[in-house]
């Protein structure tokens, strides 16, 4: 297999499942910042987009390791 198809199968690898669950999970901490601002200035409507936010980053983890899952001993890069 060449680097290039490789390459085009990262994300389906159990290392870019891996890359994306952590860049997923990196995006909380600007959730968790607007909450707190949010909680702060008493403004309902920037909590209700944070918890939706929030909500949104959970399903994309859990949609991920479920991924994460399905790859088992299939992974791309290993091959």
């Amino acid at each position: 297999m060449s680097t290039l198809a490789k390459a085009k199968g990262f994300k389906k690898s159990r290392t870019g499942t891996y890359l994306s669950i952590g860049t997923t999970a990196f995006g909380a901490i600007s959730v968790i910042k607007q909450a707190r601002r949010a909680r702060t200035e008493h403004d309902a409507l920037q909590l209700v987009d944070a918890i939706v936010s929030a909500a949104a980053i959970a399903t994309g983890v859990a949609l991920l390791v479920r991924e994460l899952k399905r790859l088992g001993d299939d992974d791309v890069l290993l091959s």
